[in-house]
């Protein structure tokens, strides 16, 4: 089971493909994008005791720094690049959910084949998707309201539900549960597949329902995506290194800003604006996958350079 989400960017772009051939098969699905969605959430939770957001406490300074770039970097650089290419506003509000959405769940795997900071890294996707319910609608609106209207407090109450709630409950069951009952261990096993289907099954229905989008600006907008991507993946690991001259710290802030919830931009693009503006989070979804799989396997075979100081 571990190489089917290993493979994960594989089938990303196979169903894409498949989606670009039969749109019409999979834009029926567009009612299960938030669903989908809370499944993966729910995972995350099922990953995570309450005791997991004590570290926060031991490591201040650098969680900080994480969600410092992860909100200031992401947001602008999505903006920034929106509009240095001429996206259109609903590509621009596109692109600028994705920036403004917490990090990817992803990130953890790929930060620990990396041989960066798996705690912080844990750490820093916990804390930024709490933090999400409020940042996301604030930070869009901020960036894109003048083009588009944001519906701030309906995008919040919407993350509560899809992101708060079903994280909440999945840290609740792996709370009372996890070392009560010996085959909860072979339970979790199952979210990163069900996750892994999750999200190819939203990128599908996504790629599905804008295939004449694609068709006229598919490759502007994979541009857009990779640009934003790449400035995250360089502000991280260019400022953790500055910061802690510990390259540890440095490929995890890499990887935890440069890797985006992109699911939940989609989510509330097709709720909140429309199935155009969906397009940058889906795609952003296999290209990040597929960037950070091959920085892990880069950073694999070289030991981190300096030493973790401990002192925040």
């Amino acid at each position: 089971m571990t190489w089917i989400t290993t493979l994960f960017p594989l089938w990303a772009l196979l169903f894409s493909l498949l989606a670009f051939w039969q749109p019409e098969f999979f834009a029926a699905g567009k009612p299960l994008i938030v669903p989908l969605l809370g499944i993966v959430m729910f995972g995350m939770g099922m990953t995570l005791t309450w005791r997991s957001f004590g570290a926060v406490l031991r490591r201040p300074g650098r969680v900080g720094l994480g969600l410092v770039l992860q909100y200031l970097v992401m947001p602008f650089a999505a903006w920034a690049v929106a509009l240095a290419l001429g996206l259109p506003p609903a590509l621009l509000a596109g692109l600028v959910l994705v920036g403004a959405s917490p990090g990817g769940t992803a990130s953890n795997l790929v930060c620990y084949l990396a041989r960066g900071d798996l705690a912080l890294s844990i750490t820093l996707t916990t804390v930024s998707t709490l933090l999400a319910i409020v940042a996301t609608p604030l930070l869009t609106w901020l960036y894109v309201g003048e083009r588009v209207p944001v519906p701030v407090a309906a995008m919040l109450f919407s993350i509560v539900k899809v992101v708060l709630l079903p994280v909440a409950l999945g840290v609740l069951i792996n709370s009372l549960f996890g070392r009560r009952w010996s085959g909860f261990a072979r339970l979790q096993l199952l979210f990163p597949l069900l996750s892994v289907v999750a999200i190819v099954a939203i990128i599908a229905i996504v790629v599905g329902l804008n295939q004449a989008n694609l068709a006229t600006m598919g490759w502007l907008i994979v541009l857009a995506v990779v640009l934003h991507n790449g400035i995250g993946l360089a502000a991280g690991y260019g400022f953790g290194w500055l910061a802690t001259r510990d390259e540890r710290t440095a490929r995890t802030l890499a990887i935890e800003v440069g890797m985006q919830n992109s699911g939940l931009a989609v989510a509330l693009a097709v709720q909140y604006f429309s199935a155009a503006a969906a397009l940058p989070g889906a795609l952003f979804s296999v290209w990040h996958n597929l960037s950070g799989s091959l920085l892990a396997a880069w950073w694999s075979r070289r030991p981190p350079l300096g030493c973790a100081n401990t002192r925040e």
